[in-house]
């Protein structure tokens, strides 16, 4: 992707100027106290610059990355072994939209097996910000791209859940560092239910293979399912299968089931990758199970 169509994170820390954030320097790191995972920052977004610090007056969010992180475990050796252009790329910002129906659904979708990074996994719809673009207007676009719904700014409620720092490949184990990126995950209100929202689905082919409108039970079996250990996974009494929307190749949509043991498959940490949730994913419907039971403010 040309450096012009790319909106990049910058770092502020200590009255200093906002500075670019390297590929290679972990952004939790550079916020947190010690080898804390999880850290809260503020954020903006001005002249094309995404920028996160700590600012006492502003709102917090959090901002997290998993404990096997690539970017945190990366050896000076290592760092030195990713190619040049890699290191130039900085640190990317994507908008992933957690879209709740009146009914108390996500939308989530199946990333198309031909895509480079994380094909075949499960995400909400997203995409990368590009240029004059607000964090709200990027996610807009990448849904109305990506399942063919188009919803208003005026009516969607949006509100930032949480910042994920994603890096692919995910894990040192399966390579060097190719992709690196800050999520802005971005939750959504709409009015209507889950079937009315389906009449209008019409995924792009090139980027989804599958769409699920997953539910408050199966969506805590999925985080419960933590990738890099071994706990057990809450079932809940769930049904062997779950009900998905499959998308061909010209685009047309065909009901279909997955076992329900899909969705709550973790990361492995060698080998090739597995029809699963990604991590960041699971983070994102952590808090949106949180935001359920959050006192209206």
């Amino acid at each position: 992707m040309d450096k012009v169509r790319r909106i990049l994170v910058y770092v502020w820390k200590d009255r200093a100027a906002p500075q670019r954030a390297q590929f290679v320097q972990s952004i939790t790191s550079h916020f947190a106290d010690g080898s804390d995972d999880e850290v809260e920052v503020s954020c903006s977004l001005d002249k094309n610059q995404f920028v996160l610090y700590r600012g006492d007056a502003e709102p917090m969010i959090p901002l997290k990355r998993p404990a096997f992180c690539p970017i945190k475990h990366l050896s000076v050796t290592e760092a030195a072994a990713i190619p040049l252009d890699i290191q130039k790329r900085g640190v990317d910002v994507g908008v992933a939209i957690l879209l709740q129906t009146a009914n108390q659904r996500v939308l989530l979708t199946r990333r198309a097996k031909q895509l480079r990074i994380f094909p075949n996994v499960w995400v909400p719809p997203g995409g990368h910000l590009e240029p004059d673009e607000t964090l709200l207007e990027a996610g807009l676009r990448e849904l109305k791209e990506e399942t063919g719904l188009k919803l208003k700014p005026e009516e969607v409620s949006p509100k930032v859940l949480g910042l994920w720092e994603s890096v692919f490949p995910p894990m040192l184990s399966r390579g060097l560092p190719q992709r690196h990126h800050v999520v802005v995950y971005m939750l959504l209100h709409s009015s209507f239910t889950h079937l009315q929202l389906q009449a209008s689905l019409s995924p792009s082919p090139a980027e989804v293979s599958a769409c699920l409108w997953a539910d408050s039970r199966l969506i805590r079996s999925i985080v419960s399912a933590v990738d890099g250990e071994d706990e057990e996974v809450h079932l809940d009494d769930l049904p062997s299968s779950v009900s998905v929307s499959q998308v061909s190749a010209d685009g047309a949509l065909s009901d279909s089931s997955l076992p329900v043991t899909v969705f709550v498959n973790r990361a492995p940490a060698s080998g090739p990758d597995v029809e699963r949730v990604s991590t960041g994913t699971k983070y994102a419907l952590e808090l949106w199970l949180r935001s359920l039971n959050a006192p209206d403010l």
